[in-house]
């Protein structure tokens, strides 16, 4: 993610780190490329024209120029202003209304708004407790009906039925009739998206708007769309009284200039990013952490919530005894760790998260194909060979590799791996902690 972006500005924080004191002209080639990294990113040229100046005011000013540390006090102003742009803190969903309180999802066609629906019913249902109905009134698109209620199969929720004979208003209302009688705390109306802007699609949502005065409008944009998602936002936002934005597919766009452009030109917030196609592929946005994450600065904060939201504590803490009693640490565990980091996103979405050095450092050497490939050696070998590792010889080497399709020289690679991390439990369990710190690049399954 922004990885682009990222690099560049990465790249004036050596430059200025070399420096002995900030001067005009320093400050003038570092602004510079801040603004060709900007542009490179995608940004909207408005947005840079104005974030440029921004920085340059502040630079200029008595906080950075005679700093004894350059790199880090203009970075942090850059840090500063970009989380400013970006919309300076979260702003959560406001469904303080009588129940069923309706959120309309808007967007273009193939911007991700069923999968987001379902990804939003989801999160509402487990941080929220909410009571969540699905409906889709994309009478255009029948396979968009079936998205929905498959969706809303695999999450539990309550899928409300509709038709492409009918009217995207009459559904509408008949699903906000029955959310209000069968007392769903929330109704989420998926609609249907166009390839581009057109003004039969910005009337029928008008229309649609005007029926369920919904309490949040949320239009859903695809990040990977660049320049062209800001000028769809803006047209949406003149249109439609938007309550905020949703950007998608920001995993898959390395650019990212959307993220620091539309909250500009839109005046909206950004409430969440989509990232990935799993449906705990949605995270809160904090403009804070994702000015973080573009100064390669990594984001600990969301990294820390993951783990706290995915992994199994009842698990964890039983591991825990289970090394501190002397018992060991054997290959189910190891295959556990895999399971819980899968939760998480797998290991692209926990890296995206960890500080740049850090996450260049580990992907370069693990990544989601390597860590698939340990579960699959883990696989093809017995409960005993899994829980005795000591007992797999030559034999069972050739058997296992061919089971899961690699090479002997594998199999012998993740063994070796894993008396490391053995070991390392070991020192663990005897509170050997500053030799734990020293081999922990040995932790991560596949380093």
């Amino acid at each position: 993610m922004l990885d682009n972006l990222s690099n560049r500005l990465s790249g004036v924080v050596k430059t200025l780190r070399g420096q002995a004191r900030l001067t005009d002209a320093n400050i003038q080639d570092a602004l510079r490329e801040v603004r060709m990294a900007l542009l490179e990113a995608d940004v909207a040229l408005p947005v840079v024209k104005k974030f440029v100046n921004d920085v340059k005011e502040r630079a200029l000013g008595q906080e950075v120029i005679g700093s004894l540390t350059p790199g880090q006090a203009f970075i942090g102003v850059v840090y500063e202003e970009l989380t400013r742009l970006m919309g300076a803190q979260n702003d959560a969903l406001n469904l303080a209304a009588v129940p069923p309180a309706v959120v309309l999802m808007a967007g273009l066609q193939g911007a991700g708004k069923t999968t987001t629906s379902g990804k939003l019913a989801k999160r509402l249902k487990e941080t929220q407790k909410k009571k969540v109905l699905l409906v889709s009134t994309d009478v255009y698109r029948p396979a968009a009906i079936e998205q929905l209620k498959t969706l809303a199969g695999q999450l539990e929720v309550e899928w409300f039925p509709s038709d492409v004979s009918q009217r995207p208003v009459d559904i509408a209302l008949a699903a906000h009739d029955y959310a209000k009688k069968h007392f769903h705390d929330v109704l989420i109306v998926d609609t249907a998206g166009r390839l581009a802007i057109d003004d039969a699609m910005m009337a029928e949502i008008k229309d649609l708007h005007a029926a369920i005065t919904p309490v949040e409008t949320l239009f859903v944009v695809d990040a990977m769309q660049g320049q062209d998602a800001v000028n769809v936002a803006r047209a949406f936002n003149e249109t439609l009284p938007l309550t905020g934005v949703i950007l998608t597919k920001l995993d898959g766009d390395s650019r990212g200039g959307a993220a620091l452009s539309v909250r500009e030109v839109t005046g909206k917030p950004i409430k969440f990013i989509g990232v990935g196609e799993k449906l705990n592929g949605l995270e809160p946005f904090y403009p804070d952490r994702m000015a973080s994450r573009v100064l390669g600065m990594g984001d600990v904060l969301s990294l820390i919530e993951d783990v706290q939201k995915n992994v199994d504590e009842a698990e964890a803490l039983q591991m825990m005894k289970k090394v501190k009693s002397g018992k060991g640490f054997d290959l189910e565990d190891f295959k556990s760790q895999i399971g819980q980091m899968k939760k998480m996103g797998g290991m692209g979405a926990l890296l995206d998260k960890l500080p740049g050095q850090m996450s260049q450092m580990a992907s370069s050497q693990v990544t989601d194909k390597s860590v698939a490939r340990i579960e699959g050696i883990i696989n093809s070998m017995t409960p005993l060979e899994r829980r005795k590792p000591e007992l797999i010889k030559a034999s069972r080497k050739r058997r296992i590799a061919i089971g899961a399709g690699v090479s002997v020289q594998e199999v012998n690679r993740l063994l070796k791996q894993f008396e490391e991390t053995q070991k390392m439990m070991k020192q663990f369990s005897k509170g050997g902690m500053m030799k734990l710190m020293r081999g922990m690049k040995g932790m991560l399954p596949g380093m």
